[in-house]
């Protein structure tokens, strides 16, 4: 059987890689989940506006393929707000694109509605939006959607890895399923009825942390303590994001029997022959945000996120991350 690989499927994360390379030597800002630029609004001390930028991908495929729209605009408003709250912004608004071949009024009110949940449930305010009617640049019955979130933070009070040290501990919260990366790759490993027989399912949308970390990051501010770092497990996977958020003398230890792998991953893995690295490379595998604390704040952090894991802890090394 042939090995699968998310190149193979058509998306090439080195490449991306380079283009992002690129792009930061252009524009410097640009490099952590979240852009931060400062705002001065008058004795109130500094404070940075927060956004970010993001979309569903070709899990869309799915929605199109079982006519469900109702919850790809959670997905839409997950990928952008949980990107946003790394940072330890307050979410604020949300702006959507969506772009069509021809306005269908049922399907894009069930679209708008998703987006609407995903919006209460990300504390975030729809404020506008774009729809884009264009006809022939579409296939029948397909659209895409793109979203952005802003915030805002204290300039004092920003999470961004720089004081995590070795001997930190790691605290996974668990994805609601394969969320919304990687599906090039999963329309390659299942095929027709397969993949419309578990299309539902996969459709199951993005866990929206926003609730979550707010809850931690105050719980453990008003006890004198501070989350040290925020990574959202997105497109590269555990190896790639983690990496982000840490100084240069801290690696990321991991330990796999932590958690369990949920069965839809490795059935994914068996069904596509994709291999173990590449599996971590693509997927969240289960773990949708990484939290990075002090081991005095561990047991304040799993009375306020009970369903918190606690899956490695910070070693000396180069940037990076290790599976034990």
């Amino acid at each position: 059987m042939p090995t699968l690989t998310y190149k193979k499927a058509g998306v090439d994360i080195d490449l991306a890689d380079k283009l992002v390379d690129y792009i930061r030597k252009k524009a410097p800002a640009i490099g952590g989940f979240t852009g931060l630029v400062p705002l001065k609004l008058g004795g109130a001390g500094e404070w940075l506006l927060a956004a970010t930028t993001d979309g569903v991908g070709t899990k869309l495929k799915l929605a199109f393929e079982l006519d469900r729209h109702q919850t790809v605009g959670i997905d839409l408003v997950a990928m952008c707000a949980n990107d946003l709250i790394t940072c330890g912004a307050k979410p604020l608004l949300f702006l959507d694109y969506y772009a069509v071949g021809r306005l269908d009024l049922e399907r894009s009110k069930r679209v708008l509605d998703g987006i609407l949940e995903g919006c209460r449930l990300g504390r975030l305010v729809l404020l506008g939006g774009e729809t884009a009617e264009m006809p022939g640049f579409y296939l029948p019955g397909e659209y895409d959607l793109a979203g952005f979130a802003v915030g805002i933070v204290r300039k004092d009070e920003v999470i961004d890895g720089s004081k995590i040290s070795p001997g930190d501990l790691i605290l996974g919260l668990p994805s609601s399923g394969v969320h919304s990366n990687g599906f090039s790759l999963v329309r390659k490993a299942f095929h027709g009825r397969e993949l419309r027989e578990r299309a539902r399912k996969l459709l199951t949308p993005t866990r929206i942390y926003v609730p979550d970390i707010q809850r931690l990051v105050e719980g453990l501010r008003r006890s004198g303590q501070t989350v040290l770092g925020l990574s959202h497990i997105t497109g590269g996977g555990i190896p790639e994001n983690v990496p982000r958020i840490l100084p240069k003398n801290c690696r990321a230890a991991f330990r796999k029997k932590a958690w369990k792998v949920p069965a839809v991953f490795r059935e994914i893995q068996g069904r596509g022959n994709v291999p173990e690295a590449e599996m971590w490379r693509t997927f969240n595998m289960g773990i949708g945000m990484a939290v990075v604390i002090r081991p005095n704040a561990l047991e304040l952090s799993r009375k306020l996120l009970p369903d918190a894991l606690l899956i490695g802890e910070i070693v000396p090394g180069k940037a990076g991350v290790v599976f034990k």
